[in-house]
């Protein structure tokens, strides 16, 4: 009993840090729980799944209705670790569109795919040195902007202002997000990925096609500290899940 209380404490301290971007919190903490706990203990731990062969674990993040996070098992810093794009990378953006099932579960009814999103923050616009996929509902007005610019949404980047912000978007025409592998897409567009992923974020939202299939935006925006722009991807999401609600 006392150890299951230990780890509830553990769990809330930890994802406050993750959720606070002022001075005195650990930008190390999600790591240290996910590895000393998570992956060490298989009973009794904070995270809902932990698949050490696939290399990731799930956790519940005490801010919002369903949002989860997903993170690797071994130490990976963000956006700009290289290992994200090797070809023998473990497929995190797939594996955390899976936990949308999660989300759903904590609703008061199941979310079609175009209500949800994962975001992945920038250098500048996170507070944890190891890399979180948030999963979580998307705002309710970023969905009727996406549904509104996909006629003209295709392969190739195009500017899509979101938030304020200097989003470009594209189009993803799949089912699923297997193989996708949006960090690597991201950084064939670079011309020095080891010093410009770190200032980007990335948003994957999903989107009803006009022929009723699923597919997915991916945006991207990257930082400018001048504007006020810390590529939070983030901000796209609603971690109160309003989008439950409308029709």
């Amino acid at each position: 009993m006392k150890r299951m209380l230990w780890g509830a404490g553990v769990l809330a301290g930890v994802l406050v840090c993750a959720r606070l971007v002022a001075g005195g919190h650990s930008p190390d903490a999600l790591w240290h729980i996910v590895h000393e706990q998570c992956v060490a203990h298989a009973d009794g731990n904070p995270c809902e799944e932990t698949d050490t062969h696939a290399g990731y674990a799930v956790l519940k993040d005490r801010v919002g209705t369903g949002q989860y996070l997903l993170i690797p098992t071994r130490r990976i810093t963000g956006m700009e670790d290289p290992a994200i794009t090797r070809g023998d990378a473990p497929d995190y953006v797939a594996y955390a569109w899976r936990q949308t099932a999660r989300v759903n579960r904590r609703l008061s009814h199941a979310l079609p795919g175009e209500d949800m999103s994962l975001a992945i923050n920038s250098v500048y616009g996170r507070s944890q040195n190891q890399l979180h996929i948030h999963v979580d509902c998307i705002r309710p007005d970023v969905r009727a902007a996406l549904q509104h610019a996909l006629p003209h949404l295709g392969a190739r980047w195009a500017a899509l202002p979101l938030y304020g912000h200097a989003y470009r978007a594209r189009l993803v025409d799949t089912p699923d997000l297997s193989g996708v592998r949006p960090f690597a897409l991201l950084a064939r567009d670079m011309a020095d990925p080891a010093r410009e992923m770190g200032r980007h974020t990335l948003v994957i939202a999903g989107i009803r096609q006009a022929d009723g299939r699923q597919g997915f935006v991916i945006l991207d925006d990257h930082v400018d500290l001048v504007h006020g722009d810390r590529a939070s991807g983030e901000e796209l999401q609603d971690h109160t899940c309003q989008i439950q609600s409308q029709p």
